[in-house]
């Protein structure tokens, strides 16, 4: 059912209790004018909040509880109660405890999402140690919910103000980057990330940079064939479908020089030549969505940060554009639903012999 004129509900999962998540969260909604648009609504326990909020020593922070996501208050920040336990915090290290309740935050809000008790998905970081040794059996957000929406792969876009850089390989060892590319799977991502960029950020056109994956991108076979065997191939394939698809370009050079510009989206062939970049260049604002699922799901660029976990030195920006950039994509999602839901058909013209007229 739509909600049309109603704030759009923004789920956000506390992430791992232990580091930044919550404090984070605090951050980027201490501005109350984000309210005007999204009536959040936070996964994980009133007791946890707070004692985060103690420990960072914000008095501006007001939020109220409820026992479920349609009690919530619109235009109000909101605490979903998953727990009422008695916890333990050991902020800043890896505990089984912080994996199980940045578990059970994740499984709830997943659980109202795919309800439609809330509208969009913002995660906050996780430690994948602590949520593995809790049960968790994925290798990150991206992966596992992938698997709830029936999805075969997800991308992940790393998305910034001026810069959107997708992932063919993300959560896997680099040793393994190689042997797991494929022609196929790298069409597959251009595919998707074309899809996205029209579905997500109407973009009618989307221009799309394809870097290489060894040194020099290949040199022309000196340092490895993978562009000429299966990148370059996959390419000319997007190409011949009518994608505007280039490369493949030298992942050194490319992100310093004057192409940067002349694209809306950039494919990585493996996690850290995408990131590094991406982060250098947009690291307080940048966002990680999971693009090529039903659902709207984004969330911080950074991590745990378990080095600075309750001396109030998180920046809250990234989460803030996390929460933002969901509500983005979630209007854009609507208005294309809309203006495609009954497109005029195309009508038939008819030749009449007897009057020489053409009819509709």
């Amino acid at each position: 059912m739509e909600r049309e004129g109603a704030p759009i509900r923004v789920g956000i999962t506390i992430g791992d209790i232990n580091g930044i998540g919550p404090e984070v969260i605090i951050k980027a909604l201490r501005d109350n004018r984000i309210l005007v648009d999204c009536t959040p609504i936070i996964y994980g326990s009133t007791k946890t909040m707070s004692y985060h909020k103690k420990a960072i020593r914000d008095e501006e922070f007001l939020y109220q509880s409820c026992k479920t996501a349609e009690e919530a208050v619109p235009k109000k920040i909101n605490i979903v109660n998953v727990w009422n336990d008695e916890i333990k915090f050991d902020l800043g290290s890896v505990t089984e405890t912080g994996g199980k309740y940045a578990f059970l935050s994740l499984e709830r809000a997943t659980e109202d999402l795919a309800a439609n008790k809330i509208d969009v998905l913002v995660t906050a970081p996780i430690s994948k140690e602590a949520i593995i040794k809790a049960g968790f059996q994925f290798p990150g957000h991206t992966e596992y919910l992938a698997h709830l929406s029936g999805v075969d792969e997800a991308l992940m876009v790393m998305v910034g103000p001026n810069l959107k850089v997708a992932l063919v390989t993300s959560h896997i060892a680099l040793k393994d980057v190689a042997n797991t590319l494929t022609k196929e799977k790298v069409l597959a991502k251009i595919k998707a990330l074309e899809n996205s960029l029209k579905k997500d950020f109407g973009i009618i056109r989307p221009r799309i940079a394809v870097l290489g994956v060894n040194p020099h991108a290949g040199e022309n076979g000196k340092m490895g064939t993978e562009e000429s065997e299966i990148i370059n191939p996959a390419i000319n394939q997007a190409k011949g479908e009518d994608i505007l698809a280039f490369g493949p370009y030298p992942a050194d050079g490319f992100f310093g020089s004057n192409l940067l510009g002349k694209f809306d989206g950039i494919l990585a062939m493996y996690h850290d030549q995408g990131l590094t970049a991406f982060k250098a260049l947009a690291f307080e604002e940048g966002v990680n969505y999971t693009a090529g699922l039903p659902i709207v799901r984004t969330s911080p660029d950074h991590g745990t940060a378990f080095d600075i976990v309750g001396e109030d030195k998180a920046s809250g920006q990234s989460m803030r554009s996390a929460i933002y950039l969901a509500m983005d994509v979630y209007r854009k999602r609507q208005f294309v639903k809309e203006i495609s839901a009954n497109p005029l058909q195309e009508q038939k013209r008819v030749e009449d012999k007897r009057k020489g007229k053409r009819e509709e």
